[in-house]
């Protein structure tokens, strides 16, 4: 039985890094990453998503879409919600 790695499957159904599907799905991947760290810190912190929300002015359904998603989050409102709102430290790191 031959074995895959997640990437050869992803090379197989969405096609190589560079296609415009590829980036799609990738970009919607990194998203979900993100939506995922945030909800997965604010629970460890014991808060709800009201609480972030009022942490940073904005409203829980805010919150719950940047969970969901993770799409459509400035820079900024990242910075306010890990450091104001969950009292992390931001580190980003672009690759080439």
């Amino acid at each position: 039985m031959e074995t895959y790695t997640l990437e050869d499957i992803k090379d197989k159904v969405y096609g190589e890094i560079g296609t415009p599907r590829r980036d799609k799905i990738e970009t919607e991947l990194s998203n979900l990453r993100v939506g995922l760290q945030i909800r997965n810190a604010r629970e460890a912190r014991k808060m709800t998503q009201s609480e972030l929300a009022g942490k940073i002015g904005k409203e829980r359904s805010f919150i719950s879409k940047v969970e969901r998603e993770g799409s459509n989050l400035t820079l900024s409102t990242l910075y306010d919600i890990v450091t104001k709102g969950l009292g992390g430290k931001l580190n980003i790191e672009v690759q080439f």
